[in-house]
């Protein structure tokens, strides 16, 4: 899904595909003011490892008459909806990131109607309305820096793919008009990593914190590990153990579900970066 043709030229001077794969090998290093840059040149992919030390966050920009719901939804869904800032209706701009559009600063997008998926473009100005009210949620991808320090593997950087993510068969709590499963997002982690990775990530609560399973996916109603809902397939080392984690990707599961007439979201892994450092969401 992560892979849907662009639907507006690529702009003049914006390096071409070659360059675009060198470059990347450097995304880790860039500025957030960078990486958002390009996103607006229009660069797409997943953002794991990018702009180490910074906060990423998922989209979601629903109505202003549903944004009531979905406040609700993400107050009483914390662990997969933790919000890091709401914003004024028909505002594109958030205080996590001065200067920044919410329109055209993330590497790609989804658009919604009546719970449909109708496009994926790399910037949302010609669908954005006066009245929408954006929803930033803390994104897992925050915490993988914390991991590595910690020298727990990250595999899907390691093979360059984007995240698993899986559809549950746990129902959030739902919330007025919106209910939906949790999504969670899989690492393979070696056994003798997992404490230390379940107490690195308990202690940034604000970016989905601890594990909510480890272990038997068919727990969680995932049936195989290689089909995931979203993000890419990652190869796992004999030993390691399958980690779950709750997923931002959940306020889309209930957008399917609820089918409200119009939401905007971030494509699956291809995250807002934020100017906020990690640590300004660690627990002391």
């Amino acid at each position: 899904m992560n892979r849907a043709p662009r639907t507006r030229p690529h702009p003049a001077g914006l390096l071409d595909a070659q360059e675009h794969d060198h470059d990347r090998t450097h995304a880790h290093a860039w500025s957030p003011a960078e990486a958002r840059a390009r996103f607006r040149a229009g660069l797409s992919g997943p953002t794991a490892g990018w702009a180490t030390g910074y906060t990423q966050a998922n989209l979601i920009s629903v109505p202003a008459d549903w944004a009531y719901d979905m406040l609700l939804f993400c107050q009483r869904n914390p662990k997969a909806c933790p919000v890091l800032d709401v914003t004024d209706a028909g505002s594109p701009t958030t205080v996590l990131a001065e200067g920044a559009d919410l329109r055209t600063d993330l590497p790609r997008y989804r658009v919604w109607e009546h719970g449909e998926l109708v496009e994926e473009p790399t910037d949302v100005v010609a669908r954005w309305r006066d009245d929408l009210v954006s929803f930033l949620i803390g994104c897992s991808f925050t915490f993988e820096g914390a991991l590595t320090r910690a020298g727990v593997p990250m595999r899907h950087i390691e093979q360059g793919r984007n995240v698993s993510m899986y559809v549950t068969d746990r129902q959030c709590r739902p919330a007025g008009r919106l209910r939906g499963p949790m999504v969670v997002s899989m690492r393979p982690v070696p056994p003798e990593y997992l404490p230390v990775a379940i107490r690195e990530t308990g202690l940034l609560p604000a970016v989905h914190g601890s594990p909510v399973y480890c272990g038997d996916p068919g727990a969680l109603g995932i049936a195989d590990l290689g089909r995931p809902d979203f993000g890419d397939p990652v190869v796992a080392e004999p030993d390691d153990i399958p980690v779950f984690w709750a997923c931002g990707v959940t306020p889309q599961a209930a957008v399917t579900a609820s089918r409200p007439p119009f939401a905007i979201t971030h494509a699956p892994g291809q995250m807002f970066v934020t100017d906020a450092r990690d640590e300004q969401y660690r627990v002391v």
